[in-house]
């Protein structure tokens, strides 16, 4: 038998897994995002036909996410997270090797469909870990993901200074990333949540009433418009708030630019810090709150034509959002007990959906009114996530402290197959 400080290494392990692997997505994906200029150079695109290329990735980003709904809950979220992991690094790589728009916008739609599949699947091994470790830890997990971006976005930087082409700039990220994902991978929890074809209560699946898989339905969709808020959110910062500075309030390039690194910062340290408030607090409450703040915050930015209290309302829009999707997407993989990658799936690929739309929305919105008034738009979602996570997450959220309190004394009893069971651990 398994001793307890075994099951517990594994654990952690699996959890260092986890973080890596959304630590080297946002990795390649800060790269990416800073070596756009010279992907739009080498393929001799104009503004247009660049955004048209852009919008196949999160096509791809979309149909990664439905495909990986059908495989999670078959074959395991660990053996997808080895295969789209690497598989997803040395895609990246395929945009380096575009001299045109069609070959551009293929290498971004192969691009999308494994990093989709890969997302779902790294989120399926992080609710698996949070619940075998009996209290929050995914959205400290997702920290890795900020913490990536905001590397790869310096080293793309760093590269596009030093005059790197942008095929070996890609390359080394891309090779880097792949050997970490590679090494990270054995650590993953093994097997599936669920035993197929077996309901959560150990019953056939088929047997659960449409009363209760029209609920389900109901529940995922409640859960994944908070994702599309949060989303659209963390888009519109993204792509809009250099923007609005700008031309909106006169603020210089550099001046600029710092909003959505505010915006970042703060998000970064959300996450980091957010497991230990939903422990304590509980995820309704915190996720409320979270909505509150980022009403608040970038309702200040738009009420001002200062641009340092602006920058400052960013800060508080990112410290917001930082917690709310990384929640709400552990709230899709505990959505549907009967197929917890299917529900997770559902919000992830409704998520980028609406991270799809929203700033295109907002876009042409800009166009019509303006661009202070299209930012209402956010503003409006980010009110939503307060009014509504009561409701969407209530029924998917433990109570705090309930469950770590049971395995400690599980632990304290000496059932560790029960923990041992919960992590996936034979």
């Amino acid at each position: 038998m398994r001793t307890f400080g075994a099951v517990d290494a594994k654990l952690r392990r699996a959890r260092v897994a986890v973080s890596i692997y959304f630590a080297v997505m946002g990795l390649v994906a800060g790269v990416w995002m800073a070596r756009i200029p010279a992907v739009k150079m080498q393929a001799h695109l104009s503004d247009g036909t660049l955004g048209v290329a852009l919008f196949a990735l999160p096509v791809g980003l979309v149909l990664g996410a439905a495909l990986a709904e059908r495989l999670v809950d078959r074959v395991g979220s660990a053996l997808l997270c080895r295969i789209t992991g690497v598989g997803g690094c040395v895609m990246s790589l395929t945009p380096g090797l575009a001299h045109n728009l069609p070959g551009l916008m293929a290498a971004l739609f192969g691009v999308g469909l494994v990093s989709g599949t890969l997302d779902v699947s790294q989120n399926n091994q992080g609710v698996r870990v949070e619940a075998a470790y009996g209290r929050p830890v995914m959205t400290s997990m997702h920290a890795g993901y900020s913490l990536g971006a905001i590397g790869g976005s310096l080293a793309g930087a760093a590269f596009a200074w030093g005059g790197v082409a942008l095929l070996p700039s890609l390359a080394v990220v891309g090779v880097l990333g792949a050997l970490t994902d590679a090494v990270a991978a054995p650590w993953l929890l093994p097997g599936t949540q669920r035993q197929p074809g077996t309901s959560a209560q150990g019953g056939p699946a088929g047997q659960r009433g449409q009363a209760d898989r029209r609920k389900v339905r109901r529940l995922v969709l409640a859960i994944a418009v908070l994702g599309i808020c949060g989303l659209v959110g963390e888009g519109a910062a993204g792509d809009w708030s250099a923007v609005y500075l700008k031309d909106n309030l006169g603020a210089s390039a550099g001046v600029a630019s710092l909003g959505f690194a505010a915006f970042s910062v703060t998000m970064t340290f959300g996450r980091a810090l957010g497991d230990r408030l939903i422990q304590r607090y509980g995820v309704v409450a915190v996720i409320r709150v979270c909505g509150l703040l980022a009403t608040l915050g970038l309702g200040a930015a738009l009420a001002t034509g200062v641009p340092g209290i602006t920058i400052a309302g960013l800060t508080l829009f990112g410290a917001g959002l930082s917690i709310v999707v990384p929640q709400v997407f552990a709230a899709g993989g505990r959505a549907d007990p009967d197929r917890p990658g299917s529900g997770l799936a559902k919000v992830v690929g409704l998520g980028y959906a609406g991270m799809t739309a929203g700033p295109a929305v907002i876009g042409l919105v800009a166009d019509k009114i303006g661009l202070h008034v299209a930012l209402v738009i956010p503003l409006v979602l980010a009110a939503w996530i307060a009014v509504a996570a009561p409701g969407a997450l209530a029924g998917t959220a433990p109570q705090p402290g309930l469950r770590g309190e049971t395995t400690a004394r599980s632990v304290q009893e000496g059932d560790h197959g029960t923990l041992a069971r919960d992590a996936g651990i034979p």
